[in-house]
């Protein structure tokens, strides 16, 4: 199973929030190269880049920090926050991203999100934010009507690479990732699910390793590596099943 490290991008500098507060926020990194650098030192194999003003904004904000990340560490990066439109996903695919993440997109075109995954196979996931089982959008300042499982389902035979999956109410809380809604939400798919949201402890991992089958295919890891109450070593043995 693979992990991936967060890094979280407000005014350009690496941050967590709770809940997806944007006044909740905590500055850990005011260098965000030199974080990835960290992680790739620890020996984690992707990185999870999140541009929070951009996913706000409808638009890319923290393009110099991305950037600067990209130029710093050779791992592959997933991406998003703000990337509404094709002429915006071509540019961070020619800048060296490896996979756009499209959550906002998904609920308010998703034709567009198809229209993507066919001209840049295997580079597009679709990000799927819900509170309490419902999807929310523009950097979950909305809540929509629809729910999770069905929007996840409406890609079913789009050819995106993977659903990441966050459940909204434990983001940032250090209260355990929400295993039985993204196993819920992986066997009604057959597209791989990334969790998110909530991962605190090598139990977290090893309970969501425990359905890498049913399709769990990896988990993002951000406040507690920064808080250091996961030691990155002790994640990535337990994602490896050691």
């Amino acid at each position: 199973m693979i992990l991936y490290p967060a890094i979280d991008l407000k005014d350009g500098m690496c941050v967590r929030l709770k809940r997806g507060d944007m006044e909740d926020v905590t500055v850990f990194n005011d260098d965000p190269a030199a974080q990835a650098k960290l992680f790739a030192d620890a020996g984690f194999e992707w990185l999870h880049l999140v541009d929070l003003n951009g996913a706000f904004a409808g638009q890319p904000v923290n393009g110099d920090a991305i950037n600067s990340i990209l130029a710093t560490t050779a791992l592959p990066v997933q991406l998003g926050g703000g990337i509404r439109d094709l002429d915006a996903m071509r540019t961070w695919i020619k800048a060296g991203v490896t996979r756009l993440i499209l959550g906002t997109l998904a609920v308010k075109d998703p034709d567009l999100v198809r229209k993507a995954a066919k001209e840049f196979p295997g580079r597009i996931a679709v990000g799927i934010d819900a509170r309490d089982g419902m999807v929310a959008v523009e950097g979950w300042a909305e809540s929509s009507d629809m729910a999770a499982d069905d929007l996840a389902r409406a890609f079913e035979d789009a050819g995106v690479a993977a659903i990441i999956y966050t459940d909204i109410a434990r983001d940032g809380m250090m209260a355990g990732v929400n295993v039985e809604a993204t196993l819920q939400l992986a066997k009604s798919v057959s597209i791989p699910i990334i969790a998110s949201g909530g991962v605190a402890s090598v139990d977290d991992i090893i309970s969501l390793r425990a359905h890498e089958s049913s399709g769990i295919a990896g988990a993002i890891i951000g406040r507690a590596l920064y808080d250091g109450g996961l030691d990155p070593n002790a994640a990535l043995l337990a994602a490896n099943g050691k």
